[in-house]
């Protein structure tokens, strides 16, 4: 923990018992302290790696798994046992149909692109495969690869000192698996995600201002602007190492704050996106309907991160399916609306890209309870931005939706088509392990060619 210490009170010899300080513990990820961690990450990265404008990513976990026959590909033909009640609607480009529980997304298809025949992994409740393109494997968490953000944090680094690359929004799940924003794997902490609501920012004390407080931008910049008034030309802080300036650099700049502060939004465009709650959805565990998040996450990309992840909803209808997917699909349907229209508006569509998805999809035959059950052989994957080419479904399963049919792509294989749109090559690319060993970021290589 950096503690830097204030102005003191007179009186005392020993001019330290009863001073204020400015607590920085916080900010930490895995017990590794910010300053640590700065100095872990320069340390990894390529010498004069510096960016000027950056692309970004948006991942949105569904956690749970959701059903892709009753979203955005409906069997319609099917017998009943398999097809459900819901029914398809048009959209707005000729020839692709989704549910009748998302207008909106059907009114904007021409900005969206539809993966149907998702396959590759396994059935595992957890977000990994979701974030990396690895699921829990012989080696721990992502197999111990690291995570799109990480990846992203250790090849192309920070755009702004003071905002980190790489920014987690899952909230905490009792569920371990759930709630894994993007693991770093071989990279080491240096390349965690940021997590704004995680347990470092909640030990953060700024003289007297908790997290809570944060969103008071009137006293947390006079809070800041008094402490570097204070330490301007104060030798021992002069003496402090460049990681833990850094670290003073991030905790008081006021970019990542004002990323994180939704007041400053219109209302109106708030209203747009909905509220929602930091609750878990329907009080399960599993994440939330917060559509809050998408639009912070809008607001952390413009600021300088370049990965986003989040969770959004309980998908895992092995019961009630019918019952709750209706609320369900009508909140990930404005949320992610909002988002894209948002980055049009903004001119962010080929900078940005968006990936929703699940972690499988679900049996083709409703159980008993009116449900469905877990499905790893397929399921679907819901795309924007980029500057990929949008208005298309890419692929099929079968009659049933039982398996993919035509066009099957891998979840690495979306994975692929994200680091391209980043900028980076993952045919040629390779990142050292702790041993030295060169490793490839993923397995399969090759973009999807439909979206490029």
């Amino acid at each position: 923990m950096l503690s830097i210490l204030g102005r003191p009170v007179e009186g005392h010899c020993d001019g330290r018992s009863r001073r204020h300080f400015l607590k920085l513990g916080g900010l930490a990820l895995g017990g590794l302290g910010l300053p640590r961690l700065l100095a872990a990450q320069e340390a990894s990265q390529p010498a004069g790696a510096q960016a000027l404008s950056h692309k970004a990513v948006i991942m949105i976990f569904l956690s749970g798994g959701p059903s892709h026959q009753d979203s955005l590909d409906l069997k319609v033909d099917a017998p009943k046992e398999i097809r459900g009640s819901f029914q398809p609607i048009a959209t707005n480009v000729p020839g692709i149909e989704i549910c009748e529980h998302m207008p909106r997304l059907a009114q904007m298809m021409d900005k969206f692109a539809i993966i149907r025949s998702l396959f590759g992994s396994p059935d595992q409740h957890a977000s990994d495969m979701c974030v990396s393109g690895y699921p829990i494997g012989a080696k721990g968490r992502q197999d111990n690869h690291p995570s799109l953000g990480s990846v992203v944090s250790r090849l192309q680094g920070p755009v702004d000192q003071a905002v980190p690359p790489f920014v987690g929004l899952t909230i905490k799940t009792r569920h371990a698996p759930y709630s894994n924003p993007g693991l770093p794997g071989f990279l080491g902490q240096a390349h965690a995600p940021f997590q704004p609501e995680g347990e470092g920012m909640a030990d953060m004390r700024l003289n007297g201002i908790n997290l809570d407080q944060l969103r008071d931008r009137r006293s947390l910049l006079g809070s800041f602007d008094s402490f570097r008034r204070r330490t301007e030309g104060n030798r021992v802080f002069e003496g402090v190492d460049s990681f833990t300036r850094k670290a003073f650099d991030v905790l008081t700049s006021s970019r990542l704050v004002e990323a994180l502060d939704l007041e400053r939004e219109d209302p109106a465009l708030r209203d747009r996106y909905g509220r929602g709650s930091a609750d878990p959805a329907f009080g399960e565990d599993a994440g939330p309907h917060w559509m809050d998040q998408f639009l912070m996450a809008r607001r952390l990309v413009e600021a300088g991160v370049r990965c986003v992840t989040l969770s959004f909803g309980s998908w895992d209808r092995h019961g009630a399916n019918f019952e709750r997917l209706p609320e369900q699909l009508a909140k990930l349907d404005q949320g992610i609306t909002a988002l894209v229209a948002d980055l049009h508006d903004r001119g962010l569509q080929n900078d940005v890209s968006v990936i929703a998805w699940g972690e499988f999809g679900r049996t083709p035959r409703i159980n008993p309870g009116g449900g469905r059950d877990h499905w790893p052989q397929a399921s679907c994957a819901l795309l924007a931005g980029g500057g990929m080419k949008m208005g298309q479904v890419i692929g099929s399963t079968n009659r049933l939706g039982e398996v993919p049919q035509d066009r099957p792509l891998h979840y690495q294989d979306v994975f692929a088509t994200l680091y391209r749109q980043l900028g980076i090559d993952v045919a040629n690319t390779t990142i050292p392990d702790p041993n030295g060993r060169p490793q490839y970021l993923l397995d399969r290589r090759e973009a999807i060619r439909e979206l490029i």
